[in-house]
């Protein structure tokens, strides 16, 4: 399934002794509609009331020095109660690879592309869903154990300190 895009915003860079450093800004997506809904065929007069959306959040942990990233998977439906959520107590851990060298789109503004992918990672199973959490679960897959596959092709800017307008 591709996700609709992801907008991350952090910043990154050496510190004064020399180490690195980075500070979570936010994250912002919008919901995909998973195909066939809850039931996986839901058509017809009942495919409104049993649609089914995904929707990436934050997870907690962001490390873009070694591709460490942590996502949690917000569930959507008129059926299913507002905590319903793939990573609820545990988030969906990445391990980002890169799957070939970056590339400079533009210098002014800069902009790179770069592609990444985890062929690695587990998936728990969706939380706080109801009553409908067993069938969720089985219509999803859920939990999944390695061996998920998951590509990110990235396209980003950036702005040095010096370069950001004075408070």
């Amino acid at each position: 399934m591709t996700l609709a895009p992801i907008t991350m915003t952090h910043a990154e860079g050496p510190m004064p002794d020399g180490s690195k450093a980075q500070v979570w800004g936010a994250m912002h997506s919008a919901p995909t509609a998973v195909p066939g809904g809850l039931t996986g065929t839901a058509t017809g007069e009942h495919a409104r009331q049993l649609r089914l959306a995904i929707k990436p959040e934050y997870g907690g942990r962001s490390d873009f020095y070694t591709g460490q990233f942590s996502l949690r998977f917000r569930l959507l439906s008129p059926l299913l109660p507002h905590g319903c959520t793939i990573g609820a107590s545990t988030p969906v851990d990445f391990q980002l690879k890169r799957s070939g060298p970056s590339k400079w789109v533009s210098q002014d503004p800069p902009i790179i592309e770069f592609s990444a992918y985890d062929d690695t990672f587990t998936a728990p199973a969706a939380e706080h869903c109801g009553p409908l959490t067993g069938p969720l679960n089985r219509r999803l897959g859920l939990p999944a154990s390695s061996g998920n596959l998951m590509t990110y092709d990235a396209t980003y800017t950036f702005r040095m300190y010096d370069q950001l307008p004075s408070a």
